[in-house]
């Protein structure tokens, strides 16, 4: 039962958009907040606060400055946290008014990230939602596995 994830934007937004969303939270928009978040719009899958730091030039900022603004742009709803069991926290960009809903397959052997177009339909979840009495239930889905490069 395949179903497009109607939460996914595929539209990378522009560096002029993403930070008039800054400057409408009363914050600045600094060379490393510029520079992080023209890294993630170029990305089509979420990257640690490390793999950020390795893209920069060097003396852009140090790794403490990333991690300082990448809590603030998830604090903002600009970025989403995925974790996939590997220990390392990972951030994609959300577009404005989005819940950056997305689901990954996982490559178990070189960490390489997909992401997944289909979703499960919403009936699913209202279905587990009454069968439980729970309200207003979501999911969060990653799949683990070995790509093809690596499978070479």
């Amino acid at each position: 039962m395949k179903k497009p994830c109607q939460h996914h934007t595929h539209k990378k937004q522009e560096l002029s958009t993403l930070t008039s969303r800054l400057r409408r939270e009363s914050r600045k928009v600094t060379g490393p907040r510029s520079a992080i978040l023209e890294i993630l719009r170029h990305h089509p899958h979420p990257l640690t606060n490390k793999e950020i730091f390795a893209e920069l030039p060097a003396g852009e900022c140090d790794l403490v400055t990333i991690y300082r603004a990448i809590q603030l742009l998830e604090k903002l709803g600009m970025v989403k946290r995925f974790d996939f069991g590997d220990g390392a926290a990972r951030f994609e960009l959300v577009a404005e008014g989005a819940d950056g809903h997305y689901h990954h397959l996982v490559c178990t052997q070189c960490a390489g990230v997909v992401k997944i177009e289909e979703c499960f339909p919403a009936e699913i979840e209202r279905q587990i939602a009454t069968k439980n009495r729970f309200q207003a239930v979501t999911h969060r889905l990653e799949f683990f596995g070995v790509c093809p490069d690596c499978q070479k």
